[in-house]
């Protein structure tokens, strides 16, 4: 039987749909739980054969309907995963799709079946900046790209127990009934120093221009120097098909640990880290769980500091300036014994740190960032 580009491509697409329970391709990357994604994983109960067969026709006859050109680029996208630049997939907006008894959108069941099948609504999903549509509103065309989507990281609340980061663990070892010194805890108060210093030097040399600063650390080393972001957006990664930014892969280290080198592996295409009118967005790109420490993220009334888990996939704003403004308190020892530390984010790749883990300090975390943003 004589088969046709298109449906060629139908197929190659459908086989390359997003995996659910039962298929034995989910990557255990994804899940997990605890942190601020709790319950949001990405793989879902396989549906019975009939929904099954249901969303496969319909999904084969939408895409049938869409010219070559837009298939090739929906193919580009899902296959690397993200990891090849492809460009906006333009296609109307109103176009309904019907599954059972639920109606979608067709960027929305394009959204299900390539990215998150557990997806319900469109209040669950983030723009990622580099899409034509992004920021526009009720557009006739929209991008249907599934990889210029992000899934949003919502905060639980209450906080869990095992977040909590104690602020006696932050205070600066020469303050009064200060906790363990700098180098023990691994917090804030031993990595900022270092960064901190080089940050302000690439102020009084004249670059203003930069709107933060990235340093990598495994363990307690910092590896490379710091990296000055000016542009708006910055992908962090170890291995990226099309990668043009902070090449982690690229950075001479001596650290021979096991547990480093495995880590370091995993990274893959990373986060990437967007300065946005609303505040800086984190996108984890990688297939493993990112975990994040931000002032910004917490309750104001806190006294604690939390490590938020974001899953595969996720987006979390992780710094607001407004409130790191808002966050220099007269009596809260971590902003008026380090004036800086509220202007900067940790995040550690695979491993988290705090009371539910075997590290309690990211200093102890195998690979991490530190990401210093300017406060001028």
């Amino acid at each position: 039987m004589f088969r046709t580009k298109r449906s060629g491509l139908v197929r190659r697409l459908w086989r390359s749909r997003a995996p659910v329970e039962g298929d034995g391709e989910a990557d255990r990357g994804t899940h997990g739980s605890g942190g601020c994604c709790m319950g949001k994983a990405t793989k879902v109960a396989k549906s019975n054969a009939g929904s099954e067969a249901e969303l496969k026709a319909l999904t084969h006859t939408i895409l049938k309907k869409i010219k070559e050109k837009h298939l090739e680029v929906l193919l580009q996208a899902v296959e690397s995963k993200g990891g090849a630049r492809s460009p906006c997939l333009l296609l109307p907006n109103k176009v309904d799709a019907k599954v059972g008894q639920q109606s979608y959108s067709l960027p929305m069941l394009l959204y299900k079946v390539f990215r998150w099948p557990d997806l319900r609504h469109s209040s669950e999903l983030k723009r990622l900046s580099c899409c034509e549509s992004y920021g526009k509103i009720n557009p006739e065309l929209v991008c249907c790209n599934p990889h210029h989507m992000s899934r949003l990281c919502e905060l639980e609340s209450p906080p869990p127990p095992y977040s909590r980061y104690p602020m006696d663990y932050l205070k600066p070892p020469d303050s009064p009934d200060s906790g363990p010194s700098s180098s023990e805890t691994g917090g804030t108060t031993y990595s900022a120093p270092v960064g901190l210093s080089d940050s302000l030097a690439l102020q009084e040399s004249g670059d203003r221009a930069h709107w933060c600063v990235v340093a990598y650390w495994e363990e307690k080393t910092r590896v490379g120097r710091l990296y000055s972001v000016q542009e708006s957006s910055l992908d962090i990664f170890y291995d990226l098909p099309q990668g043009n930014g902070f090449c982690l892969g690229q950075l001479c280290s001596d650290n021979k640990s096991q547990l480093v080198q495995m880590v370091r592996s995993k990274i893959g295409y990373g986060i990437q880290l967007t300065r946005e009118p609303d505040g800086v967005w984190v996108y984890n790109r990688s297939c493993y769980p990112i975990f994040i420490k931000s002032a910004t993220l917490d309750n104001p009334d806190s006294r604690t500091l939390l490590v938020h888990k974001v899953f595969p996939g996720f987006s979390i704003k992780a710094f607001d300036y407004d409130k790191a403004g808002s966050l220099q308190r007269p009596n809260d020892h971590e902003f008026t014994q380090q004036p800086r530390t509220g202007f900067t984010v940790q995040i550690s790749f695979v491993k988290g740190w705090g009371q539910c883990y075997t590290r309690q300090f990211i200093s102890s975390c195998p690979c991490w960032l530190e990401v210093i943003f300017n406060s001028r």
